[in-house]
């Protein structure tokens, strides 16, 4: 199965542009991506992840030029985040040239687009003449993947390759702000926090759940989820008692808990909430090997990052 993971960029950049899917790594978590300008290439990602085919992907490229070319009718406020944030763990959804395929954006008149903070893949995408489609490269609804291990897990060698960039820095999917008008509007929350986007463009909107007819990507609400039942708590102790009869996982934000039958995962002992974000997923995957009776997360203050994390965790909660 590990023999798909490689660091030949020179080969990834071969398989794309004949239209095959690569898992490459981004800051935020590992994409599974295609040539987002070939049908058959788009729809393998859709049916690799069992993904619908009403959830847009977000477009990759590496050069804020690029923009131009994918998108019109950008709004100020866009440009101001693209020059802020990109390369970064931010997407944009905005009215789409007519050339971008309904196949990425779901059937709607706009597409997100952002610029991966990885040297590894803006690499990979300057010897591409296409941006490239890539959703996370995990099975619809899954833990997203933050290193090429995980994905090898997922997917083994149904992918013809798995470029290795190692551990994402992030671990957070990308923020996603859309427009109505001039007036910026969160779609997801993500690697970059509400408050540094409000910094640059002033107030924003939140929307970030749509079951139907989503705008952008993570707008569902079960997302993210292991196969291990779990649950989010304000009083970890006190939900620790309450299931001492079952085999636990806890992931902790920065506190260590010590109780018979009982893993614990703390994020940050420092209580870092860029750390804790980025550790995030790597704990949930572990935890979920682990074969528990229950993962019992600690709910994160709902500032910064943490507000990024507790929406994840919320819709990582089994239904």
């Amino acid at each position: 199965m590990q023999n798909v993971i490689t660091t030949d960029i020179n080969y990834c950049q071969q398989l794309l542009k004949e239209n095959k899917l690569v898992a490459i790594p981004t800051e935020t978590v590992y994409g599974l991506a295609a040539n987002a300008f070939n049908e058959k290439a788009v729809k393998q990602i859709f049916e690799m992840k069992g993904r619908p085919l009403f959830n847009p992907l977000i477009l990759h490229i590496h050069d804020i030029a690029q923009l131009q070319q994918l998108a019109i009718a950008i709004p100020d406020k866009a440009m101001q985040l693209a020059k802020a944030f990109w390369p970064g763990a931010l997407t944009l959804i905005l009215a789409k040239n007519d050339f971008v395929p309904n196949s990425i954006t779901g059937g709607k008149q706009t597409v997100g687009v952002r610029m991966p903070n990885h040297p590894v893949t803006i690499e990979l995408l300057q010897g591409l003449d296409f941006p490239l489609a890539a959703p996370s490269a995990n099975p619809f609804t899954r833990v997203s993947p933050t290193s090429a291990e995980h994905v090898a897990y997922y997917f083994g060698n149904r992918i013809p390759a798995i470029l290795d960039g190692g551990p994402c820095k992030v671990g957070l999917e990308s923020t996603i702000v859309g427009f109505d008008g001039e007036h910026p509007v969160v779609y997801r929350k993500g690697g970059i926090s509400i408050e540094d986007i409000e910094a640059v463009v002033g107030k924003v909107t939140l929307v970030t759940e749509n079951e139907t007819t989503p705008q952008a990507p993570g707008m569902l609400l079960k997302h993210y989820s292991p196969n291990t039942q779990l649950v989010v708590s304000n009083t970890i102790l006190d939900t620790i008692r309450e299931h001492q009869h079952l085999k636990l996982g806890v992931l902790s934000f920065k506190n260590e808990f010590t109780h018979e039958n009982v893993t614990v995962k703390t994020l940050s002992k420092q209580g870092d909430l860029e750390e804790a974000a980025k550790n995030l997923f790597a704990a949930l995957y572990e935890l979920d090997e682990l074969n528990l009776d229950l993962i019992i997360a600690e709910k994160f203050p709902n500032t910064g990052l943490g507000a990024s994390i507790n929406d994840r965790l919320r819709r990582a909660v089994s239904n």
